[in-house]
């Protein structure tokens, strides 16, 4: 028998959240739902990595701090914990998986994050390319699952991809949108299919002005600059990619090119830049030279 999800009032964030991954996409996350109001768990691999996601985590609250003051009125600072017990999702109404883009790595901690989870929670992964139908196959509640897809900067982004899976119930979507709007983000919802709609739209995008790059038309700031002038693009195709991560890119492309064929297969030079860790902002270098200012 189907579990009725837990609800809150509209427009409410979830009281408790937890947040599987603690790395750059997971402390976005974990930031915005604080700054809504709710009690946030982080929970990582090993204590190393529990310690990185606590001081990642501090440092954009620090910097939000510093660009809002009257944020000091919401308990920021002592509304997370980072940790690596799975057990601190036992009392969260939301959790999101937010480890790296790996479809065996994704399954693996969706299963440790379920088991831990109360029976009318939601679960969600914040995949940017691997179906949920996928993902739901192991479920034991693939009712109260879905896709929560967070763009980076998390806090900045003004927009979450909502997927819904064949088996997603209808309140968990509308308490998704709840959610979100909580966030003061915009929400769309889509249905579950290869690289949902932003990541096929953009990453087909970026994968062009990459081989235009890797045939010489055109320099990587003149190829943004025809998509933000010309297009009104607020950014380039490839300052895009390194703001989100060449890595993240790569695995996104490769998971398409196995399911919707060759035309997402990744340009020799995505691959190259990855091989050699210029990965775009995170590392300090990719299609542009990154550094704190810049960041």
């Amino acid at each position: 028998m189907n579990e009725t999800p837990s609800t809150t009032p509209a427009s409410a964030p979830p009281a408790r959240v937890g947040v599987l991954g603690g790395g750059r996409m997971g402390a976005g996350i974990a930031h915005a739902f604080l700054l809504a109001g709710s009690r946030v768990s982080v929970v990582e691999r090993d204590h190393t990595a529990a310690r990185d996601a606590a001081e990642r985590l501090g440092d954009s609250i620090r910097r939000s701090l510093e660009r809002d003051p009257s944020l000091e009125a919401v308990p920021l600072r002592d509304g997370f914990d980072c940790g690596i017990d799975i057990a601190a999702f036992e009392d969260c109404d939301l959790v999101v998986e937010a480890v790296p883009e790996d479809r065996a790595l994704k399954e693996h901690a969706l299963g440790r994050a379920e088991a831990a989870m109360h029976a009318g929670a939601v679960l969600a992964s914040n995949t940017s390319s691997i179906s949920i139908d996928d993902l739901a196959t192991d479920r034991t509640r693939p009712e109260c699952f879905l896709g929560l897809h967070f763009f980076n900067p998390v806090p900045a982004s003004a927009l979450v991809e909502i997927v819904r899976g064949a088996r997603t119930d209808d309140t968990v979507v509308a308490q998704a949108r709840s959610w979100v709007q909580a966030l003061d983000k915009a929400a769309i919802v889509v249905r579950d299919s290869p690289g949902f709609a932003s990541s096929r739209l953009g990453v087909m995008l970026g994968l062009e002005a990459i081989r235009m790059l890797e045939e010489g038309v055109a320099s990587a700031a003149d190829i943004d600059t025809a998509m933000t002038l010309g297009y009104r693009h607020p950014v380039g195709p490839l300052r895009t990619t390194d703001i989100v991560g060449l890595d993240v890119r790569l695995g996104i492309a490769e998971e398409l090119a196995a399911t919707l064929g060759a035309r997402f297969e990744p340009p020799a030079l995505l691959r190259a830049m990855v091989a050699d860790g210029k990965l775009g902002r995170k590392s300090g270098e990719g299609f542009y030279r990154w550094n704190e200012e810049t960041r």
